[in-house]
């Protein structure tokens, strides 16, 4: 996988990630940077803007990384060990930014992991890297195959099941968030599926209060995880 910007170099050199090789651009000059790779001895190469340009879609900044794709956990394995009592589902966000802003709130509310689907969902990519940068370390990322069936796992585990929902839902602050909780945020464009309502315990809706009728993704997550959060304290 190929990851870019310089705030995440810094962050995968600081913690000598496994980097097979960084691409530099001609005119890199970040002394910091370069020094880092050159005390770890990584393989480098220098590229002219264009081919840097082609190598990525991205703003690169200069610097590109060569490593592995991210290793998902699994859920199983997860429930056997966890003693997280919030955990939050997502179901099929296609938005990197989204997904990268979510994993950055998570990590600084002290959840313990995120569960996505393996299909029609974003995987961790360059750019949810670059937008969740120096956090992802601290989330489990759960695959699955199937949403309502790892649901069914987590209440088998004692957890509850609140989504977030503009139809047939209460408002998010009349719910106790006192046990443990696995919270659902749907896809951008259509919310949780209908398939996945049904299974929660409680479905949840942030008031509107001006025009619009809908939040952005990580911007309700992190409403609702902070009121989970201010709940239980």
């Amino acid at each position: 996988m190929l990851v870019f910007g310089k705030n995440v170099a810094k962050d995968l050199l600081q913690k000598n990630k496994n980097i097979r090789k960084i691409y530099f651009q001609d005119n890199f000059s970040d002394k910091e940077i370069i020094s880092l790779s050159e005390k770890l001895n990584i393989p480098f190469q220098y590229y002219s803007k264009k081919e840097m340009d082609h190598l990525c879609s991205g703003v690169h900044q200069g610097i590109i990384l060569d490593i592995p794709d991210y290793s998902y956990y699994n859920l199983k394995d997860y429930l056997r060990n966890t003693t997280d009592d919030y955990i939050v589902i997502l179901d099929h966000i296609e938005d990197p930014h989204n997904f990268g802003a979510i994993i950055r709130t998570c990590e600084a509310a002290g959840i313990g992991a995120i569960i996505i689907p393996k299909d029609r969902q974003v995987p961790i990519n360059a750019t949810v890297m670059k937008t969740s940068v120096g956090t992802l370390d601290a989330i489990k990322i759960i695959s699955v195959s199937n949403i309502a069936q790892s649901i069914e796992k987590l209440k088998e585990a004692g957890f509850w099941i609140v989504g977030t929902s503009l139809e047939d839902s209460i408002d998010y602050r009349s719910v106790d968030y006192s046990g443990k909780i696995a919270l659902v945020i749907g896809n951008e464009g259509e919310g949780i599926s209908s398939l996945v309502a049904k299974k929660c315990d409680f479905l949840v809706k942030i008031p509107m209060y001006g025009t619009t009728n809908s939040l952005n993704a990580s911007v309700a997550a992190g409403i609702m995880i902070y009121e989970m959060i201010r709940n239980r304290k």
